[in-house]
């Protein structure tokens, strides 16, 4: 869950920020964030190598469709966006996380306005392919989605897409879903419930926060998509006098959605026009799969089973 506030900006504020800003920033790097160019200014030189570990490279050439400045000034932490140019402003964050994410969804707030004949919208989770068609796991902070994703990928039958944050695009006979992130920001916590990823944590350079960037190409020995087609969906939650696991029509996976805030705490933009094109795509991505509730209140193992015979019908 994220402890950071929005504050909308408009255009003559950000420009204020820009003067102040830019004498600050010591590094530039741009990240190709499914085919858009996302540019992160700042003057922490963590937040510059974590973030060129984790995303794709983009040419220097390209002219960014967002910017993300994360600088530092010696006061509160504050998060302001300006969204008629895309740009987010972090001021004094200590969490490489909060920088990705905001990354994301600096950009997915872009994608929501952009008008092609391929809609293309994200979605707060994560997703495993399975034989070539894929399930996604999409459920509230606390509720197990790492932990169910990476325990699928102990089974060498299953293929790494994204841990936290896909890009989908909606075609009239299927579902098309897209890796965000060149490799993985991963928590110190994963080899306690999977102690497999022991060895893989060890190696992973951790911050403040126990979280890291690591190569999902080792960490998975090359069992790596970066794309597949949405079959199944399966939303989470953990909720103790309820079923374990039951099949959703897609009014109720909907409902679901809306009531969770649609299972991401990083929306930049929350207005009526906003929520409803978030209730459109996610309207019509139900009806285009399977989609089933999970309540993770039995053990990993019991929770992992059930989505591993989905995937298996």
């Amino acid at each position: 869950m994220s402890t950071y506030k929005v504050q909308i900006i408009n255009p003559e504020d950000k420009e204020k920020f820009f003067q102040k800003l830019t004498e600050m920033v010591k590094f530039e790097r741009k990240a190709n964030i499914h085919g858009a160019c996302v540019k992160l200014l700042t003057d922490n030189d963590g937040f510059k190598e974590t973030w060129e570990e984790n995303f794709k490279f983009m040419n220097e050439d390209i002219r960014p469709h967002a910017k993300i400045f994360a600088v530092e000034d010696g006061g509160p932490l504050q998060v302001l966006y300006e969204p008629i140019s895309k740009t987010s402003i972090i001021l004094n964050c200590d969490y490489y996380g909060w920088i990705k994410s905001i990354a994301l969804a600096t950009i997915s707030d872009f994608f929501e306005d952009y008008h092609s004949i391929h809609r293309r919208y994200s979605v707060h989770g994560s997703v495993v392919d399975y034989m070539g068609h894929s399930i996604a796991i999409i459920g509230p902070s606390g509720t197990g989605k790492t932990t169910l994703t990476y325990g699928l990928l102990l089974d060498n039958d299953f293929n790494y897409v994204s841990d936290d944050w896909f890009f989908t695009r909606l075609f009239d006979n299927g579902i098309v879903v897209y890796s965000s992130e060149k490799n993985s920001y991963i928590r110190d916590d994963l080899a306690e419930v999977w102690s497999e990823f022991a060895p893989v944590v060890r190696k992973v350079k951790l911050d403040q926060k126990g979280r890291g960037i690591a190569d999902v190409n080792t960490m998975f020995k090359g069992r790596i998509r970066e794309t597949s087609t949405l079959k199944t969906i399966v939303l989470l939650k953990r909720e103790k006098n309820d079923l374990p696991f039951r099949k959703l029509d897609d009014i109720q996976a909907l409902e679901y959605m809306v009531n969770e805030d649609f299972c991401n705490p990083h929306q930049l933009v929350k207005d009526p026009h906003k929520i409803k094109l978030r209730r459109k795509f996610f309207g019509e991505l139900f009806s285009k799969t399977d989609v089933y509730m999970l309540n993770t209140i039995e053990s990993p193992l019991k929770s992992l089973s059930r989505i591993k015979d989905l995937a298996k019908r």
